[in-house]
């Protein structure tokens, strides 16, 4: 029987009088996929970061891999995120000074680990994305797909519980987007890593197991 991974209740969050989240509650198990899809504005951005600590609702209850993360110190989140959470954005989020395999080892830095450790798990998730040959390359010259691939091999290299994806495909082509998707797929069925992704792409949405539907703050 599959564990609760992450689940929402009344989960609220407002800037003055403009609400943006209403009241949202939801379950994801352990190896569920899960899009959250919705025009852009409606709120599924904002709903991803209460869900993934970035930030705190104004009201509602959010336990994430057992942890009351509504009560948590800025200094327990994260540390929490460290050990159960990977992030994978639409920008990717890459230190350009740093090569590939240096972007993947970045949250492997705060551990107790040698650097020749962190050099080699390192390279074996970019093995595994078919990015062996790019390894001392810097972000300036991978493209889009490959610069994502190592944006998902640097989520994946604290062995998170679950990975919270915005727009993973939304800056790149259609073709590369779905082979992103692939990647994604196989990730959370042979690592069993749950994933909850946000897109406008109804398309690229028919991969998850289930999609939620988000309009105007609200969860359908």
């Amino acid at each position: 029987m599959s564990s609760s991974v992450l689940a929402a209740s009344n989960v609220h969050k407002s800037f003055g009088e403009l609400v943006v989240v209403k009241d949202v509650s939801l379950n994801l198990n352990e190896g569920e996929f899960v899009s959250l899809v919705g025009k852009s504005g409606c709120g599924k951005t904002t709903l991803l970061s209460l869900l993934s600590t970035l930030e705190l609702p104004t009201s509602g209850a959010v336990t994430l891999c057992d942890t009351d993360i509504i009560n948590a110190s800025e200094e327990e989140l994260a540390l929490f995120r460290r050990a159960n959470i990977g992030f994978i954005f639409q920008s990717f989020h890459l230190i350009p000074t740093l090569t590939a395999w240096e972007n993947v080892a970045v949250p492997l830095f705060p551990e107790p680990m040698e650097q020749r450790a962190r050099r080699e798990k390192a390279v074996a998730l970019l093995d595994q994305m078919q990015l062996g040959h790019r390894l001392e390359h810097l972000p300036g010259s991978l493209s889009g797909g490959e610069k994502q691939r190592v944006a998902i091999a640097r989520a994946l290299v604290n062995n998170p519980r679950i990975i919270f994806a915005d727009e993973p495909t939304g800056n790149l082509d259609s073709q590369t987007g779905q082979a992103i998707m692939e990647i994604l797929r196989k990730v959370n069925r042979e690592q069993n890593v749950t994933v909850l992704m946000v897109t406008h792409d109804m398309e690229l949405a028919k991969n998850a197991d289930h999609t939620l539907n988000m309009h105007d703050g609200v969860l359908q």
